[in-house]
């Protein structure tokens, strides 16, 4: 997982201006090719491993399992920045952030090395959804945790809005599909719900590191600061309780469109 260069950085930042200028944050559509071209350009730089594992005959069930644990690791974390560290003590959300990115590399090799040892599956693709999301509930599990145990107790609220977001996202999906109707757009699906929670995790810790974990900045006649050194993380969580919501809904949207397209709306 190392540091983005130029070019890869320029991709990036072109694909945020592009969504906010054509309104495409809230449309299901647009951003894909994009993306698209994003997941090739990683699939490019794992596949030395991806050859590496399947010659070590490892299988992608075995790897999506193995990212189950590192999830639980991340739950560990956190629950025990909460029970041991103090309110201000953001190193465990540093440490929990770099493990979420870690993980979030195992939800692409077992795809990949499924499909380079020729052992793609119907249950391996359901296993590897139901897992996924257990990976997620169980990372949601341990944030809620924290920010509950830490007093930041709002937070902890739009980090259940985006658990439910997320579920959601994934829920219309697959029901959708299980009516024959191909619903994969969205801009908050789990890999950039990964991202997104890693790096701003990651971030909040290495700022912590910088500014204090404590820090504050107030303005007078509002009674609560208007930021802190934890707002690095819990500032992109509340985003994504917004737009996995839209998506999920978008996604709804689309599928009602679909059906009544098709003419196979009985109700």
């Amino acid at each position: 997982m190392g540091m983005l260069r130029n070019g890869e950085f320029e991709v990036v930042l072109s694909w945020i201006f592009s969504a906010m200028e054509n309104n495409t944050l809230i449309d299901v559509t647009p951003g894909r090719p994009i993306r698209e071209g994003l997941q090739r350009g990683i699939y490019r730089l794992i596949d030395p491993l991806v050859n590496f594992l399947v010659r070590m005959g490892v299988t992608p069930n075995k790897i999506t399992t193995f990212g189950l644990m590192l999830n639980g690791g991340v739950a560990a974390i956190f629950i025990c920045g909460a029970e041991f560290g103090e309110r201000g003590d953001l190193r465990y959300v540093g440490w929990a952030g770099a493990l979420i990115l870690f993980a979030g590399l195992f939800d692409m090799l077992d795809g990949q090395v499924a499909r380079a040892s020729g052992t793609s599956s119907l249950f391996g693709a359901l296993y590897d959804s139901v897992i996924d999301r257990y990976s997620e509930l169980v990372m949601f599990l341990g944030i809620c945790y924290y920010l509950i145990s830490q007093d930041y107790f709002l937070s902890s609220l739009l980090a259940f809005v985006a658990l439910i977001g997320s579920m959601m996202v994934s829920y219309v999906r697959a029901r959708a599909e299980g009516l024959g109707i191909e619903c994969k757009g969205g801009l908050m699906q789990r890999p950039e719900r990964v991202v997104l929670t890693g790096v701003s995790a990651l971030a909040c810790g290495l700022m912590a590191e910088v500014i204090g974990g404590s820090y504050q900045v107030h303005i007078d006649g509002i009674p609560f600061p208007v930021f802190e050194t934890i707002s690095i993380f819990t500032f992109p969580i509340a985003v994504m309780a917004v737009l996995t919501n839209i998506t999920a809904i978008n996604r709804l949207r689309d599928s009602r469109r679909a059906i009544e397209n098709t003419g196979s709306d009985r109700s």
